[in-house]
């Protein structure tokens, strides 16, 4: 392939902003793994080629009698150049300023807002991100892209840019289709400059590549005392698809390569799973664990899923009709044999084979899942920390599958007195006490207000074990996850609880004995605080608390009208419940107020309940006042 002076005066070009600093990171920031660069690039390529034989199934033309996909490398000592080209679909001029010049991906501004300025720290989130073709620059300091669309009357364009903000665009000369991308390397990248280098570092990067990768073959000339290129070309690479040989044929570097290939990632997957499964439906998976999540992985408009190929053709990415949303993060390959290679979008949604391979392929994730969890505990924790509230939405998603995805679940708990999210329903009912048929919870804002609500205190003088939520999506997923094992789950924070259960027959005595001492007492707080609440009442959950508000059991937690509200959506109005703890001093206090503090008193109590559970006051310049006051009287 050929390339030539440009047939039209260029046009120059600014880089997006984003584009402009990401070239800047990873110039400066993966000096340690230069070598990715052929990685990336070798992909995009035999992505391009994909590209073509999908669109070349309703467009046969496309092909133009060569129909021979391949990728080539070539080098050029004396020119200091490294040449990755394809023959796959090619771009148009619209499609080079949109490809070469922007991000268009999401998560973008997030990314960028993550950086930190320590180059370890950063290449991570690099790696994360993706950096495909950009990745050119890390050892070159310009970049030359002759491309051509596949297809009638497509004319050819040049795309150069050195790095620096600003890239040209020209019209120009190429013989067929496809993509040509020069690197003009940078003084100290010689390595790069020889033919042995280079086809360890393709074996190494795209032995999974069902395409043929090609180096022009050497020979060893004898008068140069070198290696001398000559004109026939060999692959590089076993040219065929990963997913299709054997497991006991594919070392665990393999696999982790491909992972990276696919998901333009540069750590190594978590865990994987590769079955051929047969039957009513017959297809073959290939899935990927991430370690680290996506920056995307809770923007609504992000395009994720698989790679789908039917009989080994590429048909699309990101086809997330071939798994449940709650288990989004997963990459991979699915590849049909029962599927028409004319499949689109609507066909996915449609599909008997397609809810079979859905199905088929979230019960191997779970599998998946379940032996990190029981083999590997320290690899899980690592997966429930990047994508447990995701699967978290499984409960609500998948009524199938939704006791195993509780089994996988994690929380924190009043018995470990710390934030790591690592009991298990499991573990907590293993521990619960006898006679207990309950499994108790409470959800707050933060882990910090979780751990510290006064609605823990009979159960920690009791012995009872309570998980601590906090992950925003809790409520949402215990509005559908009602039992474990049978074991009904119950919030300490509401109304009813069954805590006579708690109590041997001296204590139920001396219950009554105080609710029908204290009697006068709930009246009359019930009578001044009027409207503000729906009941006054005695309780025996409170140890160290004055008072706590809750709310009946088929009632919304106020947790969860607070999630509500700040999302701008319309809450039912929730009366809170005042409790009050007739063992503490200050219940003592209020009751010996004068009629004309006793009003006073009794708003204290219930706003410093409502400020205990993580409620706003209405007024809090008022409370303060109001505190103040009181504490000049006592």
């Amino acid at each position: 392939m050929s390339q030539t002076e440009p047939v039209s005066t260029a046009e120059t070009l600014g880089f997006q902003a984003e584009v402009k600093q990401l070239l800047h990171l990873m110039i400066h920031s993966l000096y340690s793994n230069k070598e990715i660069f052929l990685r990336e690039l070798v992909s995009n390529a035999s992505d391009a080629c994909d590209k073509l034989r999908f669109e070349a199934l309703d467009q046969p033309d496309l092909l133009q009698g060569d129909s021979d996909l391949h990728i080539r490398v070539e080098y050029d000592k004396d020119a200091r150049t490294i040449t990755i080209s394809d023959n796959g679909v090619g771009m148009s001029r619209e499609e080079a300023i949109a490809n070469l010049g922007t991000i268009a991906r999401s998560g973008t501004k997030e990314f960028f807002s993550q950086l930190t300025g320590d180059k370890q720290k950063d290449t991570q989130l690099i790696g994360q991100f993706g950096v495909g073709f950009y990745s050119s620059f890390i050892v070159a300091d310009k970049v030359s892209v002759l491309t051509r669309r596949a297809g009638e009357g497509q004319e050819a364009v040049l795309w150069e840019s050195t790095g620096e903000g600003e890239f040209t665009i020209a019209a120009a000369e190429k013989e067929g289709r496809g993509t040509s991308i020069t690197l003009h390397l940078r003084p100290d990248e010689d390595e790069f400059l020889d033919g042995w280098r280079l086809r360890n570092v393709l074996r190494r990067y795209s032995d999974h590549i069902s395409l043929p990768v090609q180096m022009r073959k050497e020979e060893w000339d004898e008068e140069k005392g070198e290696q001398a290129k000559q004109e026939e070309w060999e692959s590089v690479n076993q040219a065929n698809a990963l997913w299709t040989r054997a497991k006991s044929e594919i070392s665990d570097e393999q696999y982790a390569e491909f992972y990276k290939h696919i998901a333009h990632d540069f750590e190594d997957p978590l865990a994987w799973t590769h079955n051929r499964v047969e039957g009513r439906s017959e297809y073959t998976q290939l899935l990927y664990v991430p370690k680290k999540a996506p920056f995307d992985l809770w923007d609504r408009d992000a395009r994720r899923g698989v790679k789908l190929y039917v009989k080994r053709v590429f048909i699309m990415d990101d086809a997330e009709q071939l798994l449940p949303a709650y288990l989004r993060f997963v990459r991979g390959v699915i590849d049909s044999a029962d599927l028409p290679l004319n499949v689109s979008r609507e066909i996915l949604q449609e599909s008997r084979d397609v809810r079979a391979i859905r199905e088929g392929s979230a019960k191997r994730i779970l599998s998946l899942l379940e032996d990190l969890a029981e083999n590997k505990p320290e690899q899980y924790a690592e997966f429930w920390t990047q994508f447990g509230q995701v699967l978290k939405e499984g409960a609500g998603e998948d009524m199938g599958n939704q006791a195993r995805i509780a089994g996988l679940m994690r929380f924190a708990s009043t018995h470990n007195d710390t934030a790591l999210q690592n009991v298990s329903f499991a573990d907590y009912v293993g521990r619960m006490k006898e006679g207990q048929d309950k499994i108790y919870y409470v959800t707050a804002e933060s882990y910090a207000a979780a751990s510290h609500s006064p609605h823990l205190e009979v159960f920690r003088k009791k012995g009872i074990e309570v998980l601590l939520l906090s992950d925003r999506v809790d409520e949402w997923m215990l509005s559908y996850l009602r039992e474990f094992d049978g074991k009904s789950l119950v919030s300490v924070a509401k109304g009813g609880l069954d805590l006579d259960a708690m109590a041997d027959e001296e204590e139920k005595k001396h219950q009554a004995e105080v609710a029908e001492t204290f009697k006068p007492f709930v009246e009359r707080l019930q009578a001044t605080l009027g409207d503000k609440v729906k009941e006054v009442r005695i309780t025996a959950r409170l140890v160290d608390s004055p008072a706590c508000v809750v709310v009946d059991a088929n009632e919304l937690s106020p947790h969860l009208l607070r999630m509500l509200q700040a999302a701008g959506q319309e809450a039912p109005e929730v009366k809170p419940i005042l409790e009050i703890n007739p063992d503490h001093a200050l219940i003592a206090r209020v009751q010996q107020a004068e009629d004309a503090d006793f009003e006073e008193w009794s708003l204290l109590l219930l706003e410093q309940a409502m400020l205990a559970e993580g409620a706003s006051l209405q007024d809090p310049a008022t409370f303060v006042k109001r505190v103040n006051r009181l504490l000049l009287q006592a």
